[in-house]
Formats: C-alpha cells, sequence, structure tokens
C-alpha cells in the first residue's frame, strides 16, 4: 500500500479536487494539510502502531486518513460533508483498513460506534485528527466527558485554542476546557504548524497537541457528568462571580441559595470568588459539596 502515491502534495491536492469539482468550505472549517512531512510527524506524536485502532475526525480528501492506515491496525474517520464521500471512496480505496462514515461527530454515540465499526473493539483506541477549528472545542469536550478511554489523543488546533489546554489558574485562557482537559489528561504541544502548509492558507497558524492520560487525582466527585456540568456553568459569564452564575444554572429561590451558601462554606469557599480562580481540585471539592447539600443528586 505504500507504493500508492500520497495526496499530501500540492499538486496531488488540487488535482483530486478539480477531479471532483469540490472547493472547500469556510463554513466547516476545511483547510487542507499539503506537507507530508507534517502528516508523518502528526501520526508519530500519536506513536500510532500496527495493532491499534484510529478514530479521524474530518478526514476531508483523506491526507491524514492514508497516513494513519498505513501505520494502524484499523482507522474510523467520521466526515460530515457529504461532498467528500466519493472522494474518500476514492482516495481510501487502495486501503482496506479505512472506514469512512458519514456523520457529524457531534451526533456520535462513541461507545457505540467503536463497537460498530472496529473488526476488534478491545484494541487499543487512539484520537488523531486535524479538528474543524470551528468547532475545536466542542468536539473535545464530547471526547472528555465520554466513557471511551482512549490510549492517547493527538490532534491539530488553533494556536489559540491549544494555550487553553494547559494554561494555568487565574489566567485569561483558564477555562472549561481547560479544566475539562486536566480532569482526563495530561497536554504536551507536540509542533506547530505555519499557516502556509495549507490549501487554502487559514487566518491562524496551527499546533499539533499530545494528550495522554493522567495519574488517578486522589479526590473524585461523585458524578463525573456533573462535574463537566459544573466546569461549564463556573464559565456560563467568565466575569461574573460564581455565585452569580451558581444561582444562574440552578435557581435564584431562598431554599436553593440556601443550599448553595452552605455547600460553599462547607469547602471555605467565597462566593464573590470568579470561577477561573479555582483549581481543577477545587472545582471537585465544590461539586462534591453541592452533592452533599443536595444541589447535585448523588
Amino acid at each position: 500500500m505504500t507504493d500508492v502515491p500520497d495526496i499530501a502534495t500540492p499538486m496531488r491536492t488540487q488535482a483530486i479536487m478539480n477531479s471532483f469539482g469540490i472547493n472547500t468550505k469556510k463554513s466547516l472549517g476545511q483547510n487542507f494539510l499539503t506537507d507530508i512531512n507534517i502528516l508523518k510527524n502528526i501520526v508519530a506524536a500519536g506513536n500510532v502502531q500496527p495493532t491499534d485502532n484510529v478514530i479521524e475526525i474530518g478526514p476531508g480528501i483523506g491526507a491524514l486518513t492514508e497516513q494513519l492506515a498505513r501505520a494502524a491496525k484499523q482507522v474510523v474517520a467520521f466526515e460530515i460533508d457529504d461532498r467528500l464521500i466519493p472522494v474518500l471512496e476514492h482516495t481510501m480505496a487502495p486501503y482496506d483498513n479505512v472506514t469512512v462514515v458519514n456523520q457529524d461527530i457531534l451526533t456520535v454515540d462513541l461507545e457505540q460506534a467503536i463497537k460498530e465499526h472496529f473488526t476488534d473493539p478491545e484494541a487499543p483506541l487512539k484520537l488523531v485528527a486535524n479538528l474543524p477549528y470551528y468547532i475545536t472545542t466542542p468536539i473535545l469536550m464530547q471526547v472528555l466527558q465520554s466513557d471511551v478511554k482512549f490510549a492517547n489523543i493527538v490532534v491539530m488546533m488553533q494556536k489559540e485554542v491549544a494555550s487553553r489546554l494547559s494554561a494555568e489558574v487565574g489566567t485569561k485562557d483558564y477555562g472549561a476546557l481547560t479544566l475539562a482537559v486536566q480532569y482526563r489528561m495530561n497536554a504536551t504541544l507536540a509542533f506547530t504548524v505555519s499557516r502556509t502548509a495549507f490549501v487554502p492558507n487559514p487566518n491562524v497558524d496551527s499546533a499539533i497537541i499530545s494528550l495522554t492520560p493522567r495519574e488517578p487525582l486522589k479526590v473524585l466527585p461523585h458524578n463525573e457528568k456533573q462535574l463537566f456540568n459544573l466546569f461549564k456553568i463556573g464559565f456560563t459569564m467568565r466575569r461574573k462571580t460564581l455565585w452569580n452564575n451558581l444561582i444562574t444554572a440552578f435557581g435564584k429561590d431562598d431554599a436553593m441559595k440556601a443550599k448553595l451558601t452552605a455547600a460553599l462554606a462547607d469547602i471555605d469557599l467565597d462566593p464573590r470568588i470568579r470561577a477561573e480562580k479555582l483549581s481543577l481540585e477545587k472545582f471537585i471539592d465544590l461539586h462534591n459539596a453541592l452533592v452533599k447539600t443536595g444541589v447535585y443528586s448523588k
């Protein structure tokens, strides 16, 4: 299979697009990589092995997909754009270990999809993708909130978003995405990618981020889904106090205010604080206190 011409050259990319009469859709954040070395480095950053299952999101015309297919046991790629399905059927024809699914990843039940599409669902699972920039955060939040255990995640995103993944408490980049990532993973910058490596050129430079499972936390939340919900609540209105965001989410009646007040007092937390000042551990303490006082159910 390695004697198949690479998709990711400017000439072949343009030829494929011309052959199928397609243009990139800005609304879907489509920018096609045309640097084979970068694609190979992405696969290397994911340490993709012949025993691995790989999920890809937004394969485009298959430039990264073919590099993954050459390295992995099986690749399942989710593509939302109907126009690209015939293209992928053509470009992926030489690879019998690639399955393309025409579906919006945000509507996918990942656990079910793994059982349905992988011939060996128990094989090590990795996520490797050039994420559509306009929905990078929703995709990552969905993946991190799922119960799927990824051996690692390697994704390309705009540098501005990448900085949020390992942001420090109290900084402008610190937010719900930071907390979601830090709860599950250790984030490291693998390398950066110039906007000139794409067709068409995006308006921003990109970064390749590697996420690997972290060591278990000493204190765990009663309910992970509720904890992720609390991350979002805390940053609903970033400049508002934690108290304002809590009563907006849970209610302003006297009984609810009493429960919220008791929860904050239980962990010695000033209601005037902003969410950006709370560490991951403090958010977990807050969640457990909200369970204790009956704001969240057990």
